[in-house]
């Protein structure tokens, strides 16, 4: 079976959507370059000691959400989310991410899983 790869996510999606996922993309392979990107559960997923953030292109809005988000320090009141351990942020516009937000995120949600493990596995 041929899994699609993140670029082909990418090119699939409309321009204001690309390029969001593209940014969010950049942020995360240069705040952690060890962090494995992959297409999974049909969305591109990053993994560092197990899924920590994923995005989903929805016609409206795109979805940036991290496994372990109850758990990240949040002072800005951005993510969204109630359940146990999932949070995530909207974005609509490309002006609406700030790269130094999502990199203190993405440097919490690292630390987070290296600290507790494979979310997926652990409570």
């Amino acid at each position: 079976m041929n899994e699609k790869t993140v670029d082909e996510y990418i090119a699939g999606l409309v321009p204001w959507q690309a390029e969001i996922v593209t940014r969010i993309r950049e942020i995360i392979i240069n705040v952690a370059p060890e962090t494995k990107e992959l297409y999974k559960w049909g969305q591109p997923v990053y993994e560092n000691g197990g899924p920590l953030a994923y995005m989903k292109a929805f016609k409206h809005v795109v979805n940036f959400g991290f496994w372990r988000g109850a758990d990240i320090v949040d002072p800005y009141g951005l993510l969204e989310g109630e359940g146990d351990k999932m949070r995530h942020l909207q974005f609509k516009r490309i002006d609406q991410i700030n790269a130094e937000i999502l990199s203190d995120f993405v440097r919490q949600a690292v630390r987070l899983n290296l600290e507790k493990g494979d979310p997926t596995k652990n409570k």
